[in-house]
């Protein structure tokens, strides 16, 4: 069974999207994806699954898995973990997260986390995303940006996962911004920086059904990367 974490180099830079994305692929390709949110946080849905996150990746890999066992911690504020526990009194599951984690591990042939905020966001006050992934003992893919500032977080985030550790599949870049760096010179230096292999550079994608997701992340990713 393989695990695969995908991070990013901060918030909103689009693992949800990109983790639906490799789910619906996967599952294209044949193989039985599970998906995982370890910590959820924002404003609760009022039908369905307490996290638009958790519901989008639920459908893309078409699983019937209990939403406590995908999502075991839900937040009802967008905060990192550490934060949100503090402001709303309630204590981090992280043992929920790693029980859950192992079950899933054992009924899918794939299973996709999905990780919350950055790399360094804070679980508890010396526990951080980075500490999540490396007790999972599973590689990362990093979800970037293509705007000004990228090739800063990126390395970053790099550094964060050697420094825990951490193996790294490569890089997607999500290009869903107009004012970004030129695309050829961006996979260049960051290749050439950081030393992770670049998976590819997914373009903003208006229809999100699986056809559309599929049909563009096989286009533009080498998805058979992540298998090895």
């Amino acid at each position: 069974m393989k695990s695969i974490f995908v991070t990013g180099t901060d918030t909103d830079v689009g693992k949800t999207y990109v983790t639906a994305g490799l789910a619906v692929s996967l599952r294209k390709m044949g193989l039985d994806v599970g998906i995982m949110k370890p910590f959820a946080a924002g404003t609760a849905q009022k039908k369905g699954y307490n996290s638009e996150d958790v519901e989008i990746l639920a459908r893309a890999a078409q699983v019937k898995d209990p939403e406590k066992l995908l999502n075991p911690q839900f937040f009802k504020m967008p905060a990192a973990p550490y934060t949100a526990s503090k402001n709303l009194k309630v204590k981090v599951r992280l043992d929920s997260v790693m029980s859950n984690f192992h079950k899933l591990s054992k009924l899918h042939s794939i299973l996709l986390i999905e990780g919350i905020g950055g790399i360094m966001a804070p679980i508890l006050k010396n526990y951080f995303v980075a500490n999540l992934i490396k007790d999972m003992k599973i590689p990362a893919v990093i979800v970037a940006r293509t705007r000004v500032g990228t090739i800063n977080h990126t390395i970053m985030t790099c550094k964060m996962c050697e420094k825990y550790k951490i193996p790294i599949k490569g890089i997607i870049l999500n290009n869903f911004e107009s004012n970004g760096y030129p695309l050829k010179v961006l996979e260049r230096d960051l290749k050439i920086l950081t030393g992770v292999p670049i998976l590819g550079v997914i373009p903003y994608i208006e229809n999100l059904s699986d056809e559309s997701l599929y049909r563009n992340f096989k286009k533009n990713l080498k998805i058979n990367l992540l298998l090895k």
